[in-house]
């Protein structure tokens, strides 16, 4: 099985750490996993915007980086999710779909392809899940709390295996953090007051680390966060399921 990595650009520049884990998660089931040097961004921010015909080298450079392997695993539900309703290339349209029904984020890959059961990791904390929108609603990782259907989470099925780490129940388990991309810099006062009433449904309920398979939503909690000066630390869940206690 040949898995290529994706690692959006956010991840790179500002969390390489959970990028490590992910590679390092992968290697640790027997996957020959290749990370294409020449990715760049996949193009999501622009098409946030209203500017997907720019994104057009983005898409050929994305094609040409990834066609070739079995798999493409990435550690963020919102560049996957772009990935998969917007990758298109009008001369190269058949290269384009088949690496949109190859592109998996990292949770939804272990369970779903992976199929894991067990899981030699270990974090004694309590921890608060946090159901990112783009994960949940669009690459239906969880169920929505709204419904009347049987509950299920991918996050907090792998989290479950987790020697010593307590997931902690809060009051609206699947609110929207705020974030919301470019939604944070047009509509600030708002995203703002969205986050800090995340941050303390999480708070109130015990947890010491927040974490998700989005770092942009994190990203927007670990900000407000430090301005509270509250002792809750953010971590992207690669950097749980790969955590061993030394």
């Amino acid at each position: 099985m040949k898995v290529a990595l994706f690692i959006p650009c956010y991840v790179d520049q500002f969390y390489p750490k959970a990028a490590i884990a992910t590679l390092e998660l992968l290697e640790k089931f027997g996957l020959d996993v290749s990370y294409p040097k020449n990715q760049t961004c996949c193009g999501q921010p622009m098409a946030n915007s209203g500017f997907e015909h720019l994104t057009k080298g983005c898409n050929s450079l994305f094609v040409e980086n990834f066609s070739g392997y079995d798999y493409v695993v990435c550690p963020s539900g919102s560049c996957v999710m772009h990935i998969k309703d917007h990758l298109h290339i009008e001369e190269n349209e058949e290269a384009a779909q088949d690496i949109r029904n190859k592109v998996y984020e990292l949770t939804e890959f272990l369970v779903d392809v992976l199929k894991i059961e067990k899981l030699e990791a270990s974090f004694p904390y309590k921890v608060g899940l946090h159901q990112s929108c783009h994960g949940q609603r669009g690459l239906k990782l969880s169920q929505m709390t709204e419904l009347v259907a049987e509950p299920f989470s991918k996050p907090g099925h792998l989290l479950s295996m987790v020697k010593g780490l307590e997931l902690v129940e809060l009051d609206r388990k699947d609110e929207c953090c705020g974030f919301g991309g470019t939604f944070c810099v047009t509509e600030e006062a708002v995203s703002v007051k969205m986050g800090k009433d995340r941050v303390l449904d999480h708070e109130r309920n015990g947890a010491e680390y927040i974490t998700a398979g989005d770092l942009s939503c994190l990203m927007h909690m670990e900000g407000i966060l430090k301005r509270r000066g509250s002792k809750v630390k953010i971590i992207h869940i690669a950097e749980i399921l790969n955590h061993h206690l030394s």
